[in-house]
C-alpha cells in the first residue's frame, strides 16, 4: 500500500543492479525477495502495526528491505546506527521502542522485544490513522538531540515523480534525514546504491573508482579532508557527475578548490532538516555558495534573517521538546541567511553566533579564513562567556605538522588580522587533540 509505486518499479527494474553492499551486487529481483521475506518475518515475530521498532543497521541488503517491510506494515521506525551504545539506549528509551531488530555486521538479524509503554500523542495521531512513521534524532552537535517524528508516507510522496537514474555512493547514514533521501531517490529511479566499507577519502575514492559512481552526496567538512588526503589524485574519479553537499556551512576556500579540482562535475549544494525533509536545490554555479531551494510541496520566507519554511513533508513534532512552528505552519530552521533575488547564502546557525560586544561573529566566517593557512587541516571556532565584551572568539585547530601553541597562536592572529575585524580575530586558540567531527563528518562546535 505505502510502496506500491517502489514495488512497480523494483518489478519493472527486476535484473537490474540495487544495492552494492561489501562488494557484492544484488539485484531489485532479489531485493523485492528480502522485502517479502522480511513482511514475513514481522508477522511471525507479532510484529504490529504502529509498534515502535528501532532497527539498528546500515544500508545493507536486509536493513532496505527491512525498512520497507515495517513501512508497509505500518510500523514506526527508528533508525539507528550511532556506535554508542549509550547514545543507542537514550534514543531508544527516548522513542519507547517495543521491539529491536539489529543486524550484525554479516547483515544477520536478531529481533528482541521490550514490555515498554510506547504512548505518545503523536505515536497515536498515526495509529489512529494507520500510516508509518519515521523517528530521527537531531545531531545534537551543540546541545541535546531531539526526536522527530514524521508520517513516512508523507515524506514519500515526493519520490513518486521520477527523476535521475544515477549511480549513488551511500555516505551520510542511515539514521539521517539526507541518508534516508539518498536511499529512496535511488530506489525510486531503478538506481544503483554503492555502500563502502567505511568513509575515510581514500576508501570513498576506490569505490567511487571501481564502480564508477556518478553521485557523491557528502558533508562540507569530508570535502575538506578529501582535499587534504589528495586521495583524488591516486583513483579514476571520472564517472563522478555530482557532488553535493549538506548539513553544514560550506567553507568558500574549500567549495573553490573542489571546483577546481573536479571541474567537469557539477557541484551541488543540498538543503534539508530532520524536521521538514530534503528540498529541491540549485546552486548559482559549482563554486558558488548561493542556492535556491525549494520544490514541490515547500514554501520559504525569510523573517529577521532566519529562514523559514512551511513543508507538506514536515514532521509532526519532536517527542522530548516542543513545537518549533510558528501560529501558522512555518518551521523556524534557525540558520540566518543573505538573500540575491531567488538566491540565499546560508551564514550559519543563530545559536552558533557569537556575539562580542553587540558585534555578531559567524564561526563559519573564520573559519575560511584559518583553514586557508598551509600548516592547518581543520578549524572549529566557538563563543566563550566574557565579562566585559559578552563573548570572546575562541579556535580550536588541527594542526598538520608539530608546531608550540605559542608561535601557532601568533601566527594565526596575525593571520586573521589581514583578513578580518578585529572582533572578529580569535582571542583564545587551543590545539585540538581528537578528530572535531561527528561521525557523520559534521563539525562539532561545542565548547569543552
Amino acid at each position: 500500500m505505502f510502496i506500491d509505486f517502489l514495488k512497480k518499479i523494483f518489478d519493472e527494474a527486476a535484473n537490474n543492479k540495487a544495492l552494492i553492499w561489501r562488494d557484492a551486487s544484488f539485484t531489485y529481483r532479489q531485493l523485492l525477495e528480502r522485502l517479502e521475506y522480511w513482511q514475513d518475518y514481522l508477522k511471525n515475530e507479532n510484529i504490529a502495526p504502529g509498534d515502535a521498532v528501532t532497527l539498528e543497521a546500515d544500508f545493507s541488503p536486509n536493513a532496505v528491505a527491512a525498512l520497507l517491510a515495517l513501512i508497509e506494515h505500518g510500523c514506526i521506525v527508528i533508525p539507528l546506527t550511532t556506535p554508542s551504545q549509550e547514545k543507542r539506549k537514550e534514543f531508544s528509551k527516548i522513542a519507547m521502542r517495543t521491539a529491536m531488530i539489529r543486524l550484525d555486521s554479516a547483515d544477520n538479524a536478531a529481533i528482541l522485544h521490550f514490555d515498554c509503554k510506547s504512548d505518545h500523542k503523536l505515536y497515536r495521531v498515526l495509529r489512529n490513522i494507520g500510516h508509518p512513521g519515521l523517528v530521527l534524532f537531531s545531531s545534537g552537535s551543540t546541545g541535546k538531540s531531539k526526536a522527530v517524528v514524521h508520517d513516512f508516507s508523507r515524506l514519500l510522496v515526493k519520490y513518486k515523480i521520477r527523476r535521475h537514474n544515477l549511480r549513488t555512493l551511500s555516505f551520510l547514514l542511515f539514521d539521517h534525514i539526507a541518508g534516508i533521501d539518498t536511499l529512496f531517490y535511488s530506489l525510486s529511479n531503478g538506481s544503483c546504491l554503492i555502500t563502502a566499507d567505511n568513509r575515510a577519502p581514500d576508501t570513498i575514492c576506490h569505490a567511487i573508482e571501481k564502480f564508477r559512481v556518478e553521485v557523491l552526496p557528502v558533508s562540507p567538512t569530508f570535502l575538506n579532508l578529501l582535499i587534504l588526503s589528495e586521495a583524488y589524485n591516486c583513483h579514476d574519479l571520472s564517472s563522478l557527475k555530482y557532488i553535493t553537499y549538506g548539513t553544514e556551512v560550506m567553507s568558500e576556500m574549500t567549495l573553490k578548490k573542489c571546483a577546481k579540482i573536479f571541474p567537469g562535475v557539477t557541484i551541488l549544494q543540498k538543503y534539508g532538516t530532520s524536521e521538514v525533509g530534503t528540498l529541491r536545490s540549485k546552486s548559482k554555479s559549482s563554486d558558488s555558495a548561493w542556492v535556491r531551494i525549494g520544490g514541490e510541496g515547500y514554501q520559504t520566507r525569510i523573517i529577521d534573517g532566519i529562514l523559514q519554511i512551511k513543508a507538506d513533508s514536515a514532521m509532526l513534532g519532536y517527542l522530548n521538546a516542543e513545537s518549533p512552528f510558528t501560529d501558522d505552519g512555518w518551521f523556524v530552521t534557525g540558520d540566518m541567511v543573505e538573500v540575491d533575488g531567488d538566491y540565499m547564502r546560508i551564514l550559519g546557525r543563530e545559536s552558533e553566533i557569537i556575539n562580542v560586544g553587540g558585534q555578531k561573529v559567524f564561526p563559519a566566517e573564520v573559519e575560511n579564513v584559518i583553514e586557508q593557512m598551509p600548516n592547518i587541516t581543520e578549524a572549529v571556532v566557538y563563543g566563550e562567556k566574557n565579562p566585559l565584551v559578552g563573548q570572546i572568539v575562541c579556535a580550536r585547530v588541527t594542526p598538520g605538522k608539530t608546531e608550540s601553541l605559542d608561535e601557532l597562536a601568533i601566527i594565526i592572529k596575525s593571520y586573521c588580522r589581514r583578513f578580518l575585524e578585529n572582533y572578529k580575530v580569535p582571542v583564545k586558540i587551543s590545539i585540538a587533540e581528537n578528530n572535531q567531527h561527528t561521525d557523520r563528518f559534521k563539525k562539532v562546535r561545542k565548547n569543552p
